[in-house]
């Protein structure tokens, strides 16, 4: 089951529920807003603890649990976020990326009719990581390049994948 993904939704952090979710790879500051995540950050330079509760956040939190212990493939948790549509194409590709695999920049680029450096553009403006999963996207000889939460986060996380 994919996430339900609603682009077309505007999202705010200003409006939005935060919490912090500790993980294997850091802490992650979360935000939802009217009924989707919107947001899973390594900084919390934008995302400070809100102190509310917010059933899509607790759900949030339940799913990434199971993720990190390996019980979690797929996330079912809406997500919301705002972008060009060459950006929704790019990260509606990013959710085709099966649990465990990778994809090359060039591939999602071949998918949405793209240049893989605005691939590499669009994968950057990511603001879902692990849900929206743009630490599956390697260079076309798989090497890990990129990502927001540093190459570190991204090994472990594939590595956790692949177990």
């Amino acid at each position: 089951m994919r996430p339900q993904m609603d682009l077309a939704k505007p999202c705010s952090i200003l409006s939005s529920k935060t919490t912090i979710i500790p993980s294997p790879v850091g802490d992650l500051y979360c935000a939802a807003a009217d009924g989707a995540v919107t947001h899973i950050l390594y900084s919390p330079d934008v995302l400070p603890d809100s102190g509310t509760s917010d059933p899509v956040l607790e759900e949030l939190r339940a799913e990434l649990e199971e993720y990190f212990a390996g019980v979690r493939k797929t996330f079912a948790v809406p997500i919301a976020f705002n972008g060009t549509d060459h950006q929704r194409k790019v990260w509606e590709a990013l959710l085709g990326i099966p649990y465990g695999e990778t994809a090359t920049y060039a591939q999602i680029a071949s998918r949405v009719g793209s240049a893989a450096i605005a691939v590499g553009q669009a994968v950057g403006k990511n603001r879902i990581n692990i849900v929206l999963p743009c630490h599956r996207v390697v260079g076309s000889d798989g090497s890990l390049t990129g990502y927001g939460g540093g190459l570190e986060r991204k090994k472990t996380l594939l590595e956790l994948e692949r177990r």
